[in-house]
């Protein structure tokens, strides 16, 4: 068996019935199943992706983007695989069972109510290892997971190493920039450093075990030279094809959302893109601005289905495959590449709709409200741990202290939540029969 194949559990050499064949793919059908059917997958129905819960039910929530970035990584891969430059590097594109569970799992340590949530939960956690969304995947996936008591969702090397986007632990990186005086109203200041945490160093370095000195050495380097929290430097082509689908996704199914809310300005739209797009040299785009700018402004659906496809389709056409120096293995030397002048149409899309969507007071509002029932939640249970934990909690918070904590509000969604916050601070609110 490969090593990309092997999982950390003792008894990866009994398959699951049904799943017996020794076959690469199958073994990322498996673990694309046990993926969809784990409880923090199905969570991602109700946590937000941009727009909160209950505005509509059409829009996005982290599911069904999770759900449409597997379906780009798919077609990235497909397109990768079709041409012809490519051949020698065919046996290296992922499998689509493997990309789809590497695309599906990239969301699931997300905590409740979004980004705002996330800095709300490192607020509370600075001090005691963190909380960043990448790391509480890692943590689902190799511990916290309901497949294994020991090993999580006990998923194959290459698809758990695939999700990690910052191979990297949080004392490493945390460079926490001063702020005089404290003003707990406003939290922003504290958001988390990209990485994974301090506990599962151990994990990290299973899943690197495969690869020379030489590699684990660079691929684990930081860049120091910013202010603020260092970074990391690299990821492998598995994580560099999803990372290019979720960018994809979150861009252009997003914006979307926003032009079917009305939150876009056509004129606004037109001074801050479309001029923009028109400077650009050799732009396809430009060649039919009339006809996209009349489908993405389209009272119809459908219309503008059509042109968001569209620019899907050229983004997933712009991408190609290159190499790195400085690696042996051709899984961290190989990178998913999108082309420049795709790519910075791509970063103007997402700029556009984080100032004019994802920034504007209405939404920023909502995000301020998610985060004071993070930090609220959080200090009533960290003051009464063993009144308030429910008993298996408290459990690990005797073993785990506030970890175990972020781990119990981070597995929640949006709305239970909301519920046990009314449920702890609304004298109405709230019965013995509800459940955490």
């Amino acid at each position: 068996m490969s090593v990309w194949l092997e999982r950390r559990s003792e008894h990866q050499s009994n398959p699951d019935r049904g799943f017996n064949s020794t076959r690469q793919d199958s073994q990322y059908q498996r673990d694309r199943a046990r993926i969809i059917h784990s409880a923090s997958f199905r969570s991602l129905q109700s946590k937000t992706q941009v727009l909160g819960l209950g505005e509509s039910d059409f829009y996005r929530t982290r599911l069904t983007h999770s759900l449409e970035v597997a379906q780009v990584g798919s077609g990235i891969c497909e397109w990768l695989r079709d041409q012809s430059e490519n051949n020698k590097n065919e046996s290296l594109i992922p499998s689509f069972s493997l990309i789809e569970a590497v695309c599906l799992a990239h969301d699931i340590g997300h905590s409740p109510f979004g980004h705002g949530g996330e800095v709300a939960m490192n607020t509370m956690m600075r001090e005691h290892g963190g909380f960043e969304a990448n790391g509480q995947t890692l943590r689902i996936l190799a511990r916290l997971g309901e497949y294994s008591p020991d090993s999580g969702l006990d998923l194959t090397r290459r698809t758990m190493l695939g999700t990690i986007k910052y191979p990297a632990v949080y004392s490493d990186v945390c460079r926490y920039s001063p702020i005089e005086p404290e003003n707990p109203l406003n939290i922003d200041h504290w958001a988390p450093p990209k990485c994974i945490y301090d506990a599962e160093r151990e994990v990290l370095d299973w899943l690197l075990d495969p690869f020379d000195a030489d590699d684990r050495t660079r691929f684990l380097s930081l860049d120091t030279e910013r202010c603020g929290h260092a970074r990391t430097r690299f990821k492998t082509l598995d994580t560099s094809i999803m990372e290019l689908a979720d960018d994809i996704a979150y861009g252009v199914h997003d914006l979307e959302d926003a032009l079917a809310l009305g939150l876009v300005d056509r004129d606004v739209w037109t001074q801050q893109v479309v001029k923009v797009l028109m400077e650009f040299d050799q732009n396809p785009i430009n060649q039919a601005m009339d006809e996209f700018n009349q489908l993405l402004f389209s009272t119809a659906a459908k219309d503008r289905k059509h042109a968001i496809s569209r620019l899907v389709g050229y983004f997933i056409r712009s991408i190609s495959i290159v190499e790195q120096d400085g690696f042996n293995a051709p899984l961290l030397r190989l990178q998913a590449h999108m082309e420049t002048m795709a790519y910075k149409i791509l970063l103007l899309i997402k700029d556009f709709v984080m100032q004019h969507v994802i920034l504007r007071p209405e939404l920023q509002m909502l995000q301020y409200k998610g985060q004071r029932v993070i930090v609220r939640l959080f200090e009533i249970f960290a003051a009464n741990p063993k009144r308030l934990l429910p008993v298996p909690v408290f459990a690990q918070y005797e073993q785990m202290g506030y970890r175990a904590i972020a781990d119990f509000l981070s597995s929640m969604t949006d709305v239970s939540a909301g519920k046990l916050y009314h449920k702890l601070l609304s004298p109405t609110s709230g019965s013995i029969f509800d459940r955490p």
